[in-house]
């Protein structure tokens, strides 16, 4: 059997697969099972923040692993407690970490910390979370209620209650009652669409949040590790969350997903865990990729390739118009929207066909996710062969 037809007999099919196999990658490029070379714009969906292949990376796991990889979280983990320092000093904010697996897990960490933070004298007083309409926070029973798209609610149910809508950030205040808990929200909403929130509505969410003792969530699953050109995008949008919930990019291929945050009493021992969680394999991931991109963002490397990234964005944007309604996103989280569903398959097929991996996102959203670390030659070859891709279009 080929791999196709191993997948397809052993796998459940919960991915609509595109039947294409790779077997190397070197940063923003990769080669597949035919000799085939792309150009990756996707990243992993956000995950490969410094390229594929780094050898960086993959000397620091090799060395870690060629002594010990897991031991579990009933001991002291060096390489964890030195990524949870990286990524606390990043932040800038005075916090502690709680290590896991993927950006879900983390996302379940939040909810678990707002839910016994809103504990009062032993009962559940506050147990409500607000969460915006199109949001995306994972595929868990519980982050899939979180979740505001009402696609993703079908056949898992019952699911846990208290989970509440907003339609816009403005909608939020008149959602608020005494039973809420915790807003969480994506500053950058990812699957609904790369849609940017407002600065001026999330500055004045945070301050009234704060004045009713009501906890700031921020998913910061795809947002985070340098992908909007700070660490975090709340370090962008200059706010101050309770907790944070980061994935994807911090561990450059490795899974691991983090929450941090500020309320360092609220979980004591026993209250929440992870078999693999933080890990000398994971952790050690994650130290390594923050010191990568900690280097790209002070030497001045990290703005240089968003402004190149984002400069030939905006000129494949305007020479296409006829596609496209708006450039959306934040740093090197990019999107285009495309007029209709039909002509968005198109693109992506098409420039797939042509050498170059793109993302759909919700509302018809052609989405770019490139690893942070790209360079002006990738990035170059990239569009010259998205230009071809959509010149038939």
């Amino acid at each position: 059997m080929n791999i196709q037809e191993l997948d397809k007999k052993y796998v459940l099919p919960t991915y609509a697969r595109v039947d294409v196999e790779f077997v190397s990658g070197d940063n923003a490029r990769l080669v597949d099972s035919n000799g085939k070379k792309y150009i990756d714009f996707t990243s992993g969906i956000g995950v490969v923040s410094v390229g594929h292949g780094n050898s960086r990376v993959n000397d620091a796991i090799y060395k870690q692993i060629s002594n010990i990889t897991h031991i579990s979280n009933l001991y002291h983990i060096a390489p964890q407690a030195k990524a949870a320092q990286k990524l606390v000093e990043a932040s800038g904010y005075d916090m502690q970490c709680f290590f896991g697996n993927s950006g879900a897990e983390a996302n379940e960490g939040a909810i678990k910390i707002a839910r016994k933070f809103g504990e009062v004298d032993g009962e559940i007083k506050k147990y409500k979370i607000i969460t915006l309409k199109h949001s995306f926070h994972g595929r868990t029973i519980t982050t899939v209620k979180a979740t505001g798209q009402e696609s993703m609610h079908n056949y898992f149910g019952p699911f846990p209650d208290g989970f509440v809508y907003a339609n816009t950030m403005g909608d939020i205040e008149c959602l608020l009652d005494e039973h809420t808990c915790a807003v969480m929200i994506e500053l950058v909403q990812g699957e609904g669409g790369v849609e940017p929130q407002n600065k001026d509505e999330v500055q004045a969410l945070a301050k009234l949040l704060k004045s009713k003792n009501v906890l700031l969530i921020v998913d910061e699953v795809q947002t985070g590790a340098y992908r909007t050109g700070k660490f975090l995008a709340s370090n962008v949008y200059d706010i101050e969350p309770d907790v944070v919930t980061l994935a994807k990019g911090i561990g450059g291929g490795v899974p691991v997903g983090v929450v941090m945050t500020s309320k360092k009493d609220v979980l004591s021992a026993g209250d929440h865990g992870s078999t693999f969680g933080g890990n000398y394999l994971s952790s050690t991931a994650v130290c390594e990729v923050m010191d990568i991109l900690d280097e790209s963002e002070k030497s001045g490397d990290l703005e240089k390739n968003i402004e190149y990234f984002n400069n030939s964005l905006e000129n494949f944007y305007n020479e296409n118009k006829k596609l496209f309604i708006k450039k959306v996103g934040i740093g090197m989280m990019c999107g285009l929207r495309v007029k209709d569903a039909d002509t968005l398959t198109t693109i992506i097929n098409n420039a797939r066909d042509n050498g170059v991996m793109l993302l759909k996102a919700g509302r018809n959203t052609l989405r770019f996710l490139p690893p942070l670390t790209i360079t002006k030659e990738e990035i170059d070859e990239g569009f010259n062969s998205l230009n071809r891709a959509v010149s038939t279009i």
